[in-house]
């Protein structure tokens, strides 16, 4: 501050002022080195406004607008506070950061089978099921006021089961407790469905199953297999009507049409309901779930013209290495293909055998060598083999005898592996084949992480300025840290660790991948470039070519890359981050040392090398000496200190909920709430609204001189629930960087768009309802929505601009203005627009659906309303469950009671992913894959053993008992019941192994980082597993490290960021990106750590 002081007086711009420090490689560094370090310099409001708009402008003239990011997570507990900033940034064309995936809450598996993000039941709906799982969900903790439901279904006869390696919460409500191994959940999920699939699929059939998966799975679906010439066969590609001689194949979108046998036919059929029917004129009337005269075979068992052995992947060696089984499935040859069914593949994968088909079969639910039994499972999770085969065999009767009334709720503990998505998969696969998924007390239960934004389709487009600009630019987090804090480079083995031996990632790293991911359109990337994108756009003008033409041509001479291909390059750094309702460095920043090394240019207790030659990314720019302090500008705002506002340069005060005007609305229950200030914001705090208007308001005012209008080139990913998810036929990955395809904008390349960016009028903007959804309409999940008639209604009702470029448009001067414009523009909130949104649904299914909302087509909630009383919200094509007729919120239940597609290739839930990488990972079917094994990967000491450094174990980071997240962590009460400070949980028996004592001081240290904290030792952690609850802040008691001598770290020290290959994909059906629904996440529970007792117990601080 005091440089930005003497700089404004010296060049009275503040922009050529802000310029003057950063380009200063030595004002640069006495600023950023001093981060996290206190010395903060009280200011005003009007002085830090300036500084933080002089640095947008700046960075926008100087390196592009895709340099900027903002973070702000979970917008369903207040979406005005999060449009706020979000508005701001995307006006100017910066991107704005995803939550879900990067807090490691997105299930991937939800995209992967259903083609959603994630729906899942409201709490009420718990009461409905006859059988409850808690696997990995401590609802007594995390959904402390839901969890009554649970506790009262008991009464009415519910089963409820929980699963957790410790003497968890929600344990002790259970009917039985099942002590699975951490990370290990796969194992027992896949021994249970060895046992249902035999027992209620193989050995018999159960009518209510056969019916369910016939019509709403894709287990009757054709796969085809490909001969490895050695009598054995690789799981290969869905048949569809492009690769046969059929008529279908001359129709439109053929090659997204998959076949079925039909046994009443006995020929080869296309039902509809495919992708190929959900685009396109054709398809008009047919995408819909009604199978007709058609009878698709489950299995060709009965109907087969031979057997081929197929080789499965194994995950479960000790040494890590993959190894074959062969099974033997029933085939039929159609048109020169060898094909099977998806359930004879999941039967043979889960080791299901059946008379009369060869291969390696087990004996009983004993024969503990073969991969699926229940003995099988015990070695990894320790959980008995009768208890599994009793769970299993009481889950599939309880299905039959409820219809499916059988649910599992799942949470963190499950999703937060590197795995996650294949153990959530094999859970998944229980849910499913029992016909539980799309009922009232059945299906998945997911809580962690989304909060549910219902009136999500208001919110995107106030949030994300689409009523001014499309698209928008959205970042998944987790990549953009991986790349920009460099943790790529700490990435000590290569691709082929985690195929399944087949090759498909030889001499590639995982960052090699990713790069080929973004230039191939699958992912976002931002900086985007090597150049800025205003700059492109203006060299396009004077070469007098199309934008998307000139980069492409750019692109292919190789004189333009992406700046992901270069990232230690400064053109490519991130140069500015703005923080709000986030404390990203005391809660989420995995691989917390990386981000102060390289992103802040702070101490940090990094000790991690850097890969060798050997495996470094082959496609990369590597200099030999990685980027410091790339970031220029950290803002926060917040209502109290954190570790975020104390590594910031810039801290802004905020109100809280109670102080401000706000929606909030949840997952667990089907309304609107509002949040209404009990007082004004206190002294000098503003709202988050209010403190972005004031920076938009100087932005535009600077930016008169310094930027004007301009046209900005815009990079868009190919987008799921649009037909850009049609790219990649058959899934198969093509380069147009090695020449085996041309680089063709939405296909092969990302969707290259212009936007105008009028950089004065940005205040305007962002104060007014822009006129783009009058003129093209409001677009969500592939749904269509006229909106005149609501835009007409806000006019009147929040007034009307007079001056400036939203001279006319409804006004967003105030909080209230845009949280009654989420209301109006969304259709769980407007019975209007929810009507028409099916109805325009139904022109595509040729099913009636708009009655689902009609009783309320004349509601409309307005924030005045929510002010009186939580209102419930209307059934809306937003979301695929239905609270028509007051029924509680179940996910899926308009598309198994009305026949609506998934938003799959297929149009059912898939079990068969059959995407190159899918194939090649040996993660086609759902299959066990245990956590890393970071002694293979990293170095680290096995867990168990021990050493002078004290005793390694496997390191977890649970959500609190005494906190919500970061925040009520320093309250008093909570540091009192809490022990404050810092902790760490392990068991007696780790404890005793290296003298550690209840309250002992110990280090915590592994390659990442390392932690100060006391020991709580308890009898309730099994051995080998010690849990830091996650997020308590760096703020309190928090001593120096005997190690380095340096403050000790946050739970974040211990993680880094490990990305998984099969969340990149994209371009392909329910693999192609969009905002938090796919993406790499931030996974952190594979990590193991040294513990050992500090030397010296009386710290220094």
């Amino acid at each position: 501050m005091d440089m930005f002081r003497e700089a404004k007086q010296k060049y009275g711009d503040p922009v050529l002022a802000y310029a003057s420090i950063v380009q200063d490689p030595e004002k640069a560094k006495a600023y950023k080195s001093a981060r996290g370090k206190g010395g903060l310099v009280r200011s005003t409001w009007d002085e830090v406004v300036d500084l933080v708009a002089a640095a947008h402008v700046y960075t926008v003239k100087r390196w592009g607008p895709d340099r900027i990011a903002g973070f702000s997570p979970i917008p369903a507990m207040s979406p005005v506070s999060y449009s706020s900033g979000a508005r701001f940034l995307e006006l100017i064309g910066a991107p704005m950061l995803s939550f879900y995936d990067w807090y490691a809450d997105l299930p991937n598996a939800s995209p992967q089978m259903f083609g959603d993000q994630t729906d899942v039941p409201e709490s009420g709906d718990w009461w409905d099921a006859g059988y409850l799982m808690m696997w990995g969900s401590n609802v007594p903790l995390t959904r402390t006021p839901d969890a009554h439901w649970m506790t009262e279904a008991r009464y009415r006869g519910q089963k409820v089961i929980a699963i957790a390696p410790d003497y968890a919460e929600n344990v002790k409500f259970a009917d039985e407790w099942v002590t699975c191994a951490p990370g290990q959940d796969g194992a027992l999920a896949m021994a249970m469905g060895h046992v249902v699939l035999k027992e209620f699929f193989a050995d018999k059939q159960v009518p209510f199953f056969v019916d369910y998966n016939q019509q709403y799975t894709d287990l009757p679906f054709l796969i085809s297999l490909q001969d490895n010439g050695d009598g054995t066969f690789a799981l290969g590609k869905n048949l569809v009507a492009g690769d046969l001689d059929i008529p279908e194949k001359d129709s439109e979108n053929a090659m997204w049409k998959p076949a079925v046998f039909d046994r009443r036919g006995g020929q080869i059929a296309i039902p509809n309901g495919t992708l190929g029917d959900r685009y396109g004129d054709e398809g008009l009337g047919k995408w819909n779930l009604q199978l007709g005269d058609l009878d698709p075979a489950l299995s060709l068992y009965d109907v087969r013209d031979d057997t081929a052995l197929v080789a499965f992947p194994r995950f479960d060696s000790v040494d890590g290495n993959v190894t074959y089984e062969s099974r033997g499935v029933p085939i039929k040859r159609i048109g020169g293909h060898v094909v099977t069914t998806v359930l004879d593949l999941l039967l043979a994968q889960y080791a299901v055998g059946r008379e009369g088909l060869p291969g390696t079969w087990p004996a009983s639910y004993d024969d503990d060598t073969i991969a699926g039994t229940p003995a099988w499972q015990e070695q990894f999770t320790s959980v008995p083999a009768a208890q599994v085969t009793r769970l299993a065999r009481e889950w599939g009767q309880n299905a039959i005898d409820t219809e499916g009334r059988g649910m599992i709720l799942m949470g963190a503990g499950t999703n937060h592996w590197y795995h996650s998505d294949q153990i959530y998969r094999t859970m998944l696969v229980l849910t499913t084949i029992t016909g539980c998924q799309g009922r009232n007390g059945g299906g998945w239960g997911h809580y962690v992480g989304q909060e549910k934004v219902r009136p999500i389709m208001g919110f995107q487009h106030m949030a994300f300025a689409l009523d001014w600009h499309r698209p928008p630019r959205h970042m998944n987090q987790t990549a953009y840290w991986y790349v920009n804090a460099s943790q790529y480079r700490y990435d000590t083995f290569t691709a082929d660790e985690l195929d399944s031996g087949t090759g498909i990632f030889a001499g590639k790293g995982v960052m090699d991948l990713l790069a080929l991911s973004v230039r191939l359109g699958w992912s976002p990337s931002y900086p985007t470039f090597t150049r800025s994108s205003l700059t492109l756009a203006d060299e396009a003008e004077a070469a007098g070519m199309a934008p998307a033409d000139y980069v492409v041509a750019q692109l292919k001479s190789g004189e333009l890359k992406f700046a992901i291909e270069d990232p230690e390059a400064e053109e490519n750094h991130p140069r500015i981050l703005s923080l709000w309702r986030s404390n990203l460095f005391g809660s989420s920043a995995k691989g917390n040392e990386y981000f102060l090394k390289h992103l802040l240019g702070t101490d940090h207790a990094l000790s991690a090398h850097e890969a060798d030659p050997g495996t470094r990314p082959a496609g990369i720019v590597w200099p030999e000496k990685a980027a410091e302090a790339k970031l220029d500008l950290l803002t926060t705002l917040d209502f109290r200190m954190t570790s975020s506002t104390l590594f910031s340069d810039v801290v802004l005060p905020a109100a809280t909920w109670y102080e401000k005007h706000d929606l909030s609305t949840t997952d667990m229950h089907p309304f609107v709430h509002s949040f209404n200030p009990a007082i004004a914001p206190p002294w000098q705090s503003k709202t988050d609204w209010e403190t972005w208007k004031a920076i938009a308001k100087r932005f535009s005012e600077l930016a008169v001189d310094h930027l004007g209008v301009r046209k900005d080139v815009v990079a868009k990913p190919l987008w799921h629930d649009t037909p850009e998810a049609m790219a990649t036929v058959h899934g198969a990955v093509k380069d147009w960087r090695t020449g085996e395809v041309e680089p063709i904008p939405g296909k092969t390349l990302p969707v290259l768009a212009v936007a105008e960016r009028d950089y004065p009028a940005t205040y305007d903007k962002m104060t007014s309802i822009g006129p783009l959804m009058e003129k093209v309409g409001m677009l969500t999940k592939g749904v269509s929505y006229d909106v005149k008639r609501e835009i007409g209604i806000l006019r009147q009702r929040n007034g009307t601009a007079t001056t400036g470029a939203g001279a006319g448009q409804p006004r967003l001067e105030t909080d209230i203005h845009v949280a009654d414009a989420i209301l109006h523009l969304s259709g769980t909130t407007n019975g209007h627009l929810a009507t028409h949104g099916f109805k325009n649904v139904e022109k595509r299914t040729g099913t009636e659906l708009h009655d689902l909302s009609a009783e309320h087509e004349g509601k409309q909630i307005t924030f005045a309303d929510t002010q009186i009383q939580p209102i419930p919200v209307i059934t809306s094509p937003e979301w695929s469950g239905s609270e028509s007729g007051g029924r509680r919120y179940a996910p899926f239940t308009i598309n198994i009671e009305r026949h609506k597609p998934f938003h799959t290739l297929t149009g059912r839930q898939q079990f068969y992913l059959d995407h190159d990488w899918m194939i090649g990972m040996g993660e086609a079917l759902p299959i066990y894959r245990p956590p890393l094994n970071m002694t293979r990967l990293f170095g680290e000491t096995p867990i168990g053993e021990q050493n002078e450094l004290g005793v390694s174990v496997r390191y977890l980071t649970p959500h609190n008992k005494w906190s919500i997240h970061s925040e009520y962590q320093d309250n008093l009460f909570m540091l009192s019941l809490s022990r404050g400070g810092q902790t760490i949980w392990m068991s007696d028996v780790d404890a005793a192994k290296v003298g550690i004592k209840d309250n002992d001081w110990i280090e915590a240290v592994n390659r990442n980082g390392v932690v100060a904290a006391r020991a709580i030792v308890s009898h309730r952690m099994p051995e080998g597993t010690v849990y830091m609850h996650h997020a308590q802040d760096r703020l309190i008691d928090v001593p120096l490290t005997e190690r380095d001598k340096k403050r000790g770290g946050i739970h974040n020290s211990l993680t880094r960021i490990l990305i998984k290959p099969s969340h990149i994909i994209g371009g392909y059906a329910q693999f192609a990106y969009f905002f938090n629904y796919i993406g790499p996440t931030g996974n952190n529970r594979d990590e193991v750590t040294m513990i050992r007792r500090r030397t010296n117990q009386k710290v220094e601080y």
